[in-house]
């Protein structure tokens, strides 16, 4: 009998491990992608199809997500989703991303850079993300088109970055962390307090001082260690439902055509006003009005 203790005693302890094993899950992280503020990236013509160097852009977008993820799946087992959220989502080189990510492609989606980020995903991830419109030196700075001048999200003034993390936010999902360039990291921190990473100091509006793009993968391989190490303490920002949007323009044609639609008043000249039940019915049509209304 003494013999068989010390194999009792071990498959005593292997029991106590057995019920917190089975709870274990993966993640479900979602990844936005844009391209602005990707490291390595320091002109609009690399993030333009008909572009000097765009094929080197798509190379550089790759290999960050892929840096990335690589950072997650190190931590354990995730699933993970990439949205490509930049022009017409036809950027990332998708045979070259890691094989265990699945991505979304392609431009005519409702909740554009957000598509596919539900209810119940742990973490959201911003690479390659800008400014906002009228940013002071903000590097190709611009909120969603060069149509929108301004966009304020129940009273906030917000770009791409701080839209989309109340979209996280309604879905109570936190985002852990935002790389970008120097303006939009600044911008961003002031709205959401998470962990950023600046892939390159703005200058100006088409003027970037690039880090070596292996020295922006480092940084932001070793900001998603230290995110998921405190995921425990993320919270999302969530949005006051129902939602009041304001969005300013850069002529006044298009918002003769908006206020047409029910529920929408116009402000003056430039700008027009609505209000959603919630922040997912606000981001179809913000979506709607700059990037589908045209004549």
């Amino acid at each position: 009998m003494p013999a068989r203790r010390p194999l009792l005693a071990l498959l005593a302890f292997l029991a106590l491990l057995a019920p917190k094993a089975a709870t274990q899950r993966p993640l479900r992280i979602f990844v936005s992608v844009d391209m602005e503020g990707i490291g390595g990236i320091g002109t609009g013509a690399m993030t333009n199809s008909d572009g000097k160097d765009y094929a080197t852009g798509r190379d550089l977008m790759t290999a960050e997500v892929n840096a990335v993820v690589a950072a997650i799946l190190e931590r354990g087992p995730a699933e993970i989703l990439v949205n490509d959220s930049h022009g017409d989502a036809q950027n990332l080189l998708h045979t070259r991303l890691d094989s265990r990510v699945q991505y979304i492609q392609g431009s005519i989606k409702p909740f554009g850079m957000m598509q596919g980020l539900e209810r119940g995903y742990d973490a959201v991830i911003f690479l390659g993300y800008h400014a906002r419109a009228g940013a002071t030196g903000g590097f190709l700075a611009h909120t969603g088109s060069g149509a929108v001048k301004g966009l304020w999200i129940n009273g906030v003034e917000v770009g791409e970055g701080g839209l989309n993390a109340y979209y996280a936010g309604a879905m109570d999902v936190p985002v852990v962390l935002a790389a970008g360039d120097s303006a939009f990291t600044v911008e961003f921190r002031a709205l959401v307090p998470t962990r950023t990473v600046a892939t390159k100091v703005a200058i100006g509006s088409s003027v970037a001082r690039l880090l070596h793009p292996d020295t922006v993968r480092v940084r932001l391989a070793g900001a998603v260690r230290a995110a998921l190490d405190d995921l425990g303490n993320a919270r999302p920002l969530r949005p006051t439902e129902p939602v009041t949007v304001r969005l300013r323009f850069d002529g006044t044609t298009r918002p003769d055509i908006l206020e047409a639609i029910p529920g929408v008043r116009r402000v003056d000249g430039y700008t027009v006003e609505f209000r959603s039940p919630t922040m997912a019915d606000a981001y179809k049509l913000i979506r709607l009005m700059y990037r589908y209304v045209s004549w």
